[in-house]
């Protein structure tokens, strides 16, 4: 009999993690590496929501906070789903935790039941679906493809949905393809929810604030009223505020489910750091003008990338609508041979082979659910971006 859990034999590390680690260590020996594996904006945190977070240290909120959240972080969720999503909740159907992540895997822990069925588009974040598998549940993937943006189409959601499914996961903006819903698009997969009243919606939006041009943020809940009592609309401060290291996501639905995913992080972590709650209650409650700034930063970003990846040899890369990330088809590349006699056989073979040979590090899509991809973040500067590119052009033409 083994010491480890047996879950721990069916869950795979996270590929993004292990790439930036391995990105890092070739450049702590000496090589020069540019990163585009990782995800998380190179911009530093706003200096109102740092002074806040200095003024709630020196006030002495110091003490353990309460396991949802303080009051008035709580209090200016409700505000900002008001805001911004046009959704009313009241504080006790607000939660607090320690990341974005935290809070979905809460939520799986506190709902999922052997034999339960969650619902996952790929590609999909890393995460989902081992959280799913952790929590005792089962994942069952929807299928996307490039011709639709890799955007889910309701036909596909009605083909996977049993009697078993108890969630679907939706991320828009996505992370990887930086795909995002439009209203009309959205509708059309809520239609095919309010079809199947035992299916709950876990939405992350913890990419809203970054779409780009004239598109129009939306949520599933805000789209489909119906939807209301049965969805658990995720988001945080790590993307649109450039907190990661704060460690702050938040949630809100039903209170049923609150009050158990409450009881889940009593017994678990408790209530999310104090500093960083009142860090994120200045990021909600002030300004908001650097999202404009943001946001204009990562369109010229985003349209330098997408241009010089289109420009690439073998390369197919689609114009995303927000996140941070580009999700270019290696396809062509497939059974090519690099110059030191190395078969491309795969897109993780491509990453490999491209960190090696140039230096540049990205996260194959088959990690994702979803190859033969690759992930690229553009979160770092244009003349970082540039010569990544001009690297990654140098690569694919070398390729026989």
């Amino acid at each position: 009999m083994g010491f480890l859990a047996d879950a721990l034999s069916r869950v795979k590390p996270s590929a993004t993690i292990a790439m930036t680690q391995k990105a890092r260590e070739l450049k702590a020996s000496g090589v020069d590496v540019i990163s585009l594996s990782v995800g998380e904006p190179d911009f530093d945190t706003p200096d109102h929501i740092k002074e806040a977070a200095i003024d709630a240290i020196r006030r002495g909120e110091t003490k353990y906070p309460p396991v949802s959240g303080i009051n008035p972080l709580r209090e200016a969720i409700v505000k900002k789903f008001k805001r911004e999503n046009g959704l009313d909740y009241k504080v006790s159907q607000t939660i607090v935790g320690t990341g974005g992540k935290h809070v979905i895997y809460n939520a799986l822990l506190a709902t999922l039941n052997p034999g339960d069925e969650v619902v996952i588009p790929r590609p999909y974040w890393v995460s989902y679906p081992e959280m799913v598998i952790l929590c005792g549940g089962t994942p069952v993937f929807a299928e996307t493809d490039m011709a639709h943006d890799f955007k889910l189409q309701p036909e596909e959601l009605e083909r996977v949905i049993t009697g078993k499914t108890k969630w679907i996961i939706l991320n828009s903006p996505s992370n990887p393809s930086g795909a995002a819903y439009t209203r009309d698009e959205m509708k059309k997969i809520t239609d095919v929810l309010m079809r199947h009243p035992q299916v709950w919606v876990l939405t992350d939006d913890m990419y809203e604030h970054l779409t780009y041009g004239d598109f129009e943020f939306v949520t599933p809940a805000q789209v489909e009223p119906g939807l209301y009592e049965r969805t658990l609309t995720m988001n945080g401060v790590s993307k649109a505020y450039a907190m990661t290291g704060w460690r702050i996501g938040y949630a809100a639905g039903p209170e049923q489910l609150i009050k158990a995913m409450d009881f889940v992080q009593g017994q678990q972590t408790s209530g999310a750091s104090s500093i960083s709650q009142w860090a994120a209650v200045a990021a909600l409650d002030g300004t908001q003008e650097h999202l404009a700034r943001f946001k204009a930063a990562f369109q010229e970003r985003r349209d330098l990338v997408v241009s010089m990846l289109n420009q690439t040899n073998g390369l197919k890369c689609p114009v995303p609508e927000g996140a941070f990330y580009v999700y270019p088809s290696c396809a062509e590349l497939i059974g090519k041979t690099t110059e030191t006699g190395k078969t491309i056989g795969s897109d993780q073979d491509f990453v490999t082979e491209l960190l090696q040979a140039e230096g540049v590090a990205a996260v194959h899509g088959s990690a994702f659910g979803l190859g033969p991809n690759l992930r690229i973040s553009y979160a770092t500067s244009n003349k970082t971006l540039e010569e990544a590119c001009r690297r990654i052009q140098r690569f694919c033409g070398s390729l026989r």
